[in-house]
């Protein structure tokens, strides 16, 4: 019996999957995509906040999200996190990941955001940011392709060029990250290269 083929479809099956889900302008866009940078709550997680008795003590985080940021990561797309929050727990996530620039605690998103670009050397217009809420506006003002999640407020959804179906922590970065690789060709291989365990998440947080 012959194994099946690895990866499951061809590029070009990928990519019309790509073009039947965004209009012209859309896709034009997430092909240019050279970075992600994710808000934390509401986009990685469902924006709950779980406290224990010394403050926050977790946060719910979807393993396919994971998969896609590891997939984008390995075609050669920058992520960078950036929340209001400083929270240990998204750290962890993020340096698990093997995130590019992490910024914790920054509520002034915008002078964050050029720090990134900096870091990155990525002119914004290659860009994609995801934020759910107003303090994220600024961002997703500086960027090509802002992205949201349904539960966003209305003057978040009305300044995004692409609002997922799925909602935030439950496969909306997925979502994403395969919308940009398929859409330049790029899924196939990256399914390719995760073959190879060294591109897996490290456990180790310093």
């Amino acid at each position: 019996m012959s194994a099946h083929p690895w990866p499951p479809r061809d590029a070009p099956v990928y990519m019309k999957e790509a073009e039947s889900k965004l209009d012209a302008g859309q896709l034009a866009l997430f092909r240019t995509v050279e970075a992600i940078v994710l808000d934390c709550d509401g986009i990685l997680t469902d924006g709950r906040l779980i406290y224990g008795p010394d403050g926050e003590a977790l946060k719910t985080f979807h393993a396919r999200d994971g998969l896609g940021l590891v997939m984008a990561r390995v075609s050669g797309i920058k992520l960078g996190l950036l929340t209001g929050r400083d929270s240990a727990v998204a750290e962890r996530r993020a340096v698990e990941l093997k995130f590019d620039a992490v910024k914790l605690g920054r509520f002034d998103k915008q002078r964050a955001m050029d720090e990134i670009v900096g870091e990155f050397d990525v002119d914004p217009s290659h860009i994609l940011y995801m934020g759910d809420d107003l303090i994220d506006l600024p961002a997703l003002d500086m960027v090509g392709l802002p992205v949201t999640v349904p539960e966003a407020p209305a003057d978040v959804r009305a300044r995004c060029r692409y609002i997922t179906t799925h909602p935030g922590g439950d496969g909306a970065v997925r979502e994403i990250t395969d919308l940009v690789l398929m859409s330049a060709g790029r899924f196939g291989d990256a399914l390719v290269e995760i073959a190879d365990r060294a591109w897996l998440p490290r456990e180790e947080t310093s």
